[in-house]
């Protein structure tokens, strides 16, 4: 195991493989299978620890936790012409700024 496993883990059930799968987000092309919850959890956290050792040892840099990032609450979103018209009427008659809005709608429809 790592020794400090700041990574971002998610297991969820595959209908498909009748199993459940571990994940990490920082690592999105690998994945482990298990019969268990906690298998597949373990199993994911040992596998990335293998990845992260053997990236150690070629001098790779291994991706930095989402944990441990900085953001700055700040990004660029490209929309089209038309929908720019729209969300700046819709800010302007609720009379708020553009950011208020995406970031209200945002709030309401989190991914």
């Amino acid at each position: 195991m790592l020794d400090n496993d700041y990574y971002t883990y998610r297991v969820t059930w595959s209908a498909e493989d009748n199993e459940y799968v571990g994940l990490c987000s920082e690592f999105p092309s690998l994945s482990w299978l298990a019969d268990t919850h906690d298998q597949a959890l373990q199993g994911i956290r040992e596998l990335i620890a293998e990845v992260v050792e053997d990236m150690r040892i070629n001098n790779e840099v291994a991706p930095e936790p989402i944990a441990t990032k900085r953001f700055s609450g700040k990004f660029m979103v490209r929309v089209s012409p038309d929908l720019h018209r729209q969300l700046t009427l819709e800010a302007a008659e609720s009379g708020i700024s553009l950011n208020r809005l995406a970031s209200d709608k945002l709030r309401k429809n989190p991914c």
